[in-house]
């Protein structure tokens, strides 16, 4: 049995299928990943900071306006569409196998396929809002408004909802996720090394039958997984759906 039927008939047989993914759910939508050898922090990109510095708190304290534009240049695709794994999970959900995707990811591109029950543990580009008057932007509104987005109420800087380096992830979300996968009796991993925390130490909570793992890369929870497909996460959902639901 390849691996495509394996995952079929595990979707098949699921009635609780839990998605972690990370930035390799979206490379093939055309928005780079961060620690591959084509990652955006393996990128020599000309400037004196390190592109991790560049999205930590302090950087968009200190050097606002560089932030900025380095935000604008790598981390929005206004163009970008979901791929076929997005719309495969989506079509997960409304099949009602999937019950919920928690993404490191912030480009909302599940949402935009029609996953409706998305946690986004890392924010998303899409919101935005005043430091001081909480007022809400969208996207285009960072984009379009240079060199540094200011409140149109107050004149307040306008920042990403986005979670940088430095900063915690939001509580209530990590505890919607824990349950989330607490309760799963499948956990699907795709596109992430599982190499940041505290993100990556969601799996230990996972008590279920399945765990599979669809990433490009080996990561450190291989060894573990009962079903390890190394190849495009976008053609093996896609597949795999497809194949799980003509034979249901």
């Amino acid at each position: 049995m390849d691996d495509i039927v394996k995952l079929a008939d595990i979707l098949h047989k699921s009635k609780n299928i839990v998605f972690f993914g990370g930035a390799g759910m979206s490379t093939e939508s055309g928005i780079p990943d961060f620690r591959s050898s084509k990652g955006l922090y393996n990128q020599k990109l000309g400037r004196q900071f390190s592109p991790e510095e560049m999205v930590s708190h302090s950087f968009f304290l200190d050097h606002t306006e560089e932030f900025y534009s380095f935000y604008r240049e790598h981390l929005i695709y206004p163009q970008a569409r979901p791929n076929d794994g997005h719309k495969a999970l989506a079509q997960l959900e409304r099949q009602g196998k999937l019950k919920a995707v928690i993404t490191q990811n912030i480009d909302g591109l599940h949402q935009l396929a029609g996953s409706t029950n998305v946690i986004e543990l890392h924010g998303s580009v899409l919101r935005n809002y005043c430091m001081e008057c909480h007022e809400a932007y969208d996207a285009a509104y960072v984009v379009e408004h240079r060199p540094v987005p200011c409140c149109k109420a107050c004149g307040g800087i306008v920042k990403p909802d986005v979670v940088l380096y430095e900063e915690p992830l939001d509580n209530e979300l990590l505890e919607k996720a824990v349950r989330a996968i607490g309760e799963a009796d499948t956990l699907i991993i795709g596109g992430t090394s599982l190499v940041v925390y505290p993100a990556a130490g969601l799996i230990k909570y996972f008590r279920g039958q399945n765990l599979v793992i669809i990433n490009k890369d080996t990561t450190k929870a291989d060894e573990d997984a009962d079903l390890v497909i190394h190849d495009s996460i976008g053609k093996v959902l896609k597949s795999a759906v497809e194949k799980a639901f003509s034979e249901m």
